[in-house]
């Protein structure tokens, strides 16, 4: 191969690696906005923000065209905040079992 076949292959690895760090980007603010009110412990908002901090910085544990770290970042931060997620609604569902399904309608019959 060329010298210009490698450095198109290299812009093409570095844009695809761009591309992944991106999606996850989205969807950790996506994860984020849907657990904003569920409860999710303040451990589990600091490691978003953390991992969104680290993906946009310029200070990284490999080098720039190498997004491994900070895609493997953003994936900890979405496992974290689905685990919390997950715990938050089963509470929920646990507190809604134990004090019983209530409606509108029943209230009104008496």
């Amino acid at each position: 191969m060329s010298t210009g076949q490698w450095i198109a292959l290299a812009v093409v690895v570095a844009l695809a690696g761009l591309a992944a760090v991106l999606v996850l980007l989205v969807r950790v603010f996506r994860a984020r906005r849907l657990l904003a009110d569920a409860g999710v412990p303040l451990q589990n908002k600091a490691l978003f923000w953390t991992a969104v901090v680290y993906a946009v910085s310029p200070v990284d544990l490999l080098p720039d065209p190498i997004y491994l770290d900070d895609v493997g970042f953003l994936l900890l931060a979405l496992r974290s905040l689905h685990s919390a997620g997950a715990h938050a609604v089963a509470a929920r569902r646990e507190k809604r079992a134990a004090t019983g399904p209530t409606s509108p309608a029943k209230d009104l019959k008496g």
